[in-house]
């Protein structure tokens, strides 16, 4: 069974999970090359939509995905990777994950501490 990479023009949502907790931690895109390097390599690759390029999670952080699982959706345009997570946390505005806005009373709100110091680990680069 093959993801199918062409109903979002090459792009398939991937959803990462927390193996251990069950956190959803980010969702990012992943296109057919991103796929192959994260089976391959046991560490989950992106393809960022804005930079037009493939990114290994944790590049620059060192906050990487370790692979312990793959599913897809019954539509196999989606997949889930379950992850363990190496460092505190994988938003890069320093939670330890990029859900960590709730919508209480029609407003956004932080609900989560920081899991760390994102300035001290990209220096103003995100």
């Amino acid at each position: 069974m093959n993801v199918d990479f062409q109903k979002a023009d090459g792009l398939a949502p991937a959803v990462v999970q927390d193996y251990a907790t069950g956190r959803v931690l980010m969702l990012g895109y992943m296109n057919e090359e991103a796929f192959r390097k994260t089976v391959e390599t046991g560490f989950v690759t992106f393809y960022s939509r804005s930079r037009k390029k493939l990114w290994l999670k944790g590049e620059t952080s060192g906050h990487r995905l370790v692979v312990k699982e793959i599913s897809t959706d019954c539509d196999c345009d989606a997949v889930l990777v379950k992850v363990e997570a190496l460092g505190p946390g994988v938003c890069h505005e320093g939670y330890q994950s990029c859900f960590f806005r709730r919508l209480e009373d029609g407003e956004w709100k932080i609900a989560d501490e920081r899991a760390y110091d994102p300035g001290a680990v990209y220096g103003g680069k995100k």
